[in-house]
């Protein structure tokens, strides 16, 4: 097989309808579009939401909630991860986890959670822990170290 010879699994792709190419087609003249009125122009139709000049629903709803742009986001890692990608006696902090490709982002600091079993001893360097967190670490013998 060579390249020049690949092509797509029979009926897993469709042909575009190449519309306003004449009578020939089926999708000629108006290609699909009608006669005249505001859709059938270049650049016509109405913006997503607009209900004729109604009201519109999202108008009519109340507001809620609100984004606090100034909330403390963490990067939040579980110890069953720490247990799986280190060996023992290992010290973890942010900066080998992000290395390790653990977490894309560092945010505002690192929060370790207790999901999972750990069964090594580590030195842990977070700004939070949980409290789940904290007792399985220090249960396998490890350190959880609030920086």
């Amino acid at each position: 097989m060579k390249l020049h010879e690949l092509s797509p699994a029979a009926g897993s792709t469709k042909v575009n309808w190449r519309r306003g190419r004449g009578p020939g087609s089926g999708n000629g003249k108006t290609a699909g579009r009608g006669h005249k009125g505001q859709n059938a122009r270049s650049g016509g139709g109405v913006r997503p939401g607009f209900e004729g000049g109604q009201l519109p629903l999202y108008r009519k709803l109340p507001k809620r909630g609100f984004y606090n742009n100034f909330a403390t986001k963490y990067a939040v890692v579980n110890i069953a991860t720490l247990n799986d990608k280190f060996e023992n006696g290992d010290e973890i902090d942010i900066n080998v986890l992000l290395e390790a490709g653990i977490i894309k982002n560092p945010y505002d600091g690192l929060k370790v959670l207790g999901n999972g079993e750990l069964n090594r001893s580590l030195t842990v360097k977070a700004a939070i822990f949980s409290a789940a967190a904290r007792e399985k670490i220090e249960a396998a013998g490890g350190k959880a170290e609030v920086i």
